[in-house]
């Protein structure tokens, strides 16, 4: 009897670990290449090592992750049939969103149809959270309509009365995310693509509402356009005092900020949706200096966060960004890093990689018992969009990008330097 009760133990042993054995799989398919590479390369990191660090303190409920990465070109059909591939054929249990709105937008209807948690590191249109599904998270501040009211308050909040700049050239590219920051900024209707009716009234915009009058607007194709020096002596010769540009990608970003130095644009105030990386400043040199741009995550904001049941700072992640890859990281590395460690947590929280238990522990999260991240704390309204979560607003100066704004949220905000004067 008692050797029969051994081997029964011994075989129960066999079987616990023998489903736990097999490692859980999760997905991600990113634009490694194409328009949107840099910050793509850039989520792979953050991706690969949060999931490097998980598996190293014993994996995700006993299991080490295998984290499957593919590129997608920067293409909505590609990355659309990625993640059926992951589904279907890979057999992941858990994905990792895309980056750009253009992608996550279709990526969210194939989803949802298969009942999945979408974590979406960086898909800021409205419209992609107006759709109806559930179980969609995003791992930003707020959606792209609403950055606007960052930039409205660096002007009525630093700026003094009387020196505020008082017209606007606002370009934009015709891309997803460009065109949602310029909607709210503009005070633009927001309308659903499919069948054309209304999603949010954004009127009278950010900047309309601080009294700061539009003289010059340009929106360039999403694709191929390279006519940088005519758009830049356009906004120069409108002689606007500031200077939005919505850029799609940071290369973008780079090339309107060369054209302006080049034509000699001289605003009181810049600032730019694109341009945290270091490759915005290795392409711009010290035209760079006095932009603004608006950012998620920064290396000084200390945030509190959790990292397999055990406390992670924000100064933790830097040190173990920079042991991995030798420099420091920038939001596009963080977001990702962020949307890997809510996963983590969704799954410990679940207590299984069931996505709809996932989803239901994800959508409880409150103020005082949130998904904590080094991009800080989160819980959702209904539509999947964090609660009271502000913007951060950089800006270079010497070289360095410095978080200016708010300056009540968080310690050591910079003092924002105005006006920027000539490019």
């Amino acid at each position: 009897m008692k050797n029969l009760l051994v081997a029964a133990t011994a075989a129960m042993s066999l079987m616990a670990s023998t489903a736990y054995a097999d490692n859980l799989k999760i997905g991600a398919s990113l634009p490694l290449t194409g328009g949107f590479s840099i910050a793509g390369e850039k989520h792979q990191l953050g991706y690969q090592l949060c999931v490097d660090m998980i598996n190293e303190r014993g994996g995700i409920l006993g299991r080490q992750v295998d984290l499957i990465i593919s590129d997608n070109r920067s293409d909505t059909a590609t990355a659309i049939n990625q993640y059926e591939r992951f589904i279907n054929v890979d057999g992941v249990e858990a994905v990792f969103g895309t980056f750009s709105s253009r992608l996550s937008f279709p990526v969210a209807n194939i989803l949802a149809k298969n009942g999945f948690v979408h974590p979406l590191p960086a898909g800021g249109a409205l419209r992609i959270y107006t759709q109806g599904h559930k179980n969609i998270f995003y791992f930003q501040p707020n959606v792209a309509e609403y950055v606007g009211a960052t930039l409205k308050g660096i002007i009525e909040d630093l700026i003094p009365e009387g020196e505020a700049p008082s017209t606007v050239a606002v370009v934009a590219a015709d891309d997803f995310f460009a065109n949602a920051v310029e909607a709210g900024l503009l005070g633009l209707e927001v309308t659903d693509p499919a069948d054309g009716s209304l999603v949010a009234d954004l009127a009278p915009g950010f900047l309309i509402s601080t009294g700061i009058e539009v003289v010059y607007t340009e929106k360039w194709p999403e694709e191929g356009f390279n006519d940088w020096l005519n758009l830049a002596n356009s906004i120069k010769r409108s002689g606007a005092e500031l200077i939005v540009g919505l850029t799609a990608s940071a290369e973008e970003a780079v090339q309107l900020t060369r054209a302006l130095k080049t034509v000699g644009a001289t605003p009181k105030l810049v600032y730019l949706s694109q341009g945290t990386q270091s490759e915005y400043l290795e392409g711009t040199g010290d035209a760079a200096e006095g932009v603004l741009v608006h950012t998620s995550w920064h290396k000084d904001v200390n945030f509190q966060s959790v990292l397999s049941g055990e406390a992670f700072s924000n100064s933790d992640f830097v040190a173990a960004y920079q042991a991995a890859n030798g420099d420091v990281p920038d939001e596009d590395s963080a977001i990702p890093f962020a949307v890997c460690q809510g996963i983590e947590q969704a799954i410990i929280g679940a207590g299984s990689t069931d996505n709809a238990a996932m989803g239901e522990w994800l959508t409880a999260r409150t103020k005082d018992a949130p998904v904590q991240t080094v991009l800080g704390r989160f819980h959702w309204d209904e539509r999947g969009l964090p609660i009271n979560k502000p913007y951060i607003m950089t800006q270079w100066n010497g070289g360095e990008l410095q978080f200016v704004y708010p300056t009540d949220e968080f310690e050591g905000a910079s003092k924002m330097t105005y006006p920027k004067g000539k490019f």
